[in-house]
């Protein structure tokens, strides 16, 4: 349990760089934006990034980029946790290593953060006009991995926003669900990302009965050889061509409606194991 929160926390350090395109106050939140480029006119996909614990909304600028780039719009609420800007880093609400006594309580917060931004969001003449959000995708990294997972269906009390039709989960954090047995709620497909030497967490996913064994399909698991729990930090580049391109193909899929890409299927050169179940395609 003690390897669960030294990746948590050792993420941290390098979390913090940014490159989003503008900052905004949403719901009374801080979000960072990146705005979909190459769209044209035509409305674009929407998807909400949730950082990790003790992370910062600018985190991951490295693959919000890319998402923006690929014609998304990328909407990253700061969460109470945030260990940037003047607000102090809190204590994690429940241990990590305590996983049996996590609820639908536990950082219910960050949830209503994605919430409250998505419904400002619908709400605004200048944002809705340009946003589809009949194409939403969730998407976050470990804490943040948590917080989508539940508001995926981990946990039913937090409920969800309509549109939803993804969730990339990247080294997240998921033994709550695990306990309480409610990784088979989950309605949406799901991608999850983990690394060889991401030791804390990456297990949890891919031990038989662990996140990947009990979520429903459609499902994806990619693991990278050599990523640690910090891969998905600007700080780390090793696996940032993997990371994207597997996000990308993911998304596509799912959230746009593409047909599969032969890249989403397939093992590149720096991944150490591929699996997915596409049998069950919801709509």
């Amino acid at each position: 349990m003690r390897s669960i929160l030294l990746a948590l926390l050792a993420f941290t350090v390098s979390a913090r760089a940014a490159a989003q395109d503008h900052i905004v106050s949403l719901a009374g939140r801080r979000v960072a934006v990146w705005e979909g480029r190459g769209t044209g006119s035509a409305p674009a996909p929407v998807l909400f990034f949730s950082h990790g614990f003790g992370g910062c909304e600018t985190g991951s600028s490295f693959l919000k980029d890319a998402l923006a780039a690929r014609g998304y719009w990328v909407f990253a609420p700061r969460h109470a946790d945030a260990g940037c800007g003047a607000r102090p880093m809190e204590r994690p609400e429940v241990p990590f290593g305590r996983p049996a006594r996590w609820s639908d309580a536990t950082f219910v917060s960050r949830a209503n953060d994605i919430l409250a931004v998505h419904g400002a969001l619908q709400a605004s003449p200048a944002f809705a006009r340009r946003l589809d959000f009949s194409r939403v995708g969730y998407v976050g990294h470990s804490l943040g991995g948590y917080t989508v997972l539940g508001l995926a269906g981990g946990w039913s009390a937090w409920g969800h926003a309509s549109g939803v039709r993804a969730v990339l989960a990247l080294s997240p954090y998921l033994e709550p669900f695990l306990e309480h047995g409610t990784m088979s709620q989950l309605f949406v497909p799901v991608m999850f990302q983990g690394g060889t030497a991401d030791d804390g967490i990456t297990p949890h996913v891919t031990r038989p009965g662990g996140g990947y064994d009990s979520a429903p399909a459609p499902k994806h698991l990619v693991v990278f050889t050599g990523a640690t729990h910090g891969a998905w930090g600007d700080g780390r580049r090793r696996s940032h061509d993997d990371i994207v391109a597997y996000s990308i193909a993911f998304l596509d899929r799912y959230v746009r409606g593409q047909p599969a890409s032969s890249a989403l299927l397939s093992a590149r050169p720096g991944v150490a194991s591929i699996r997915f179940d596409t049998t069950a395609v919801r709509r």
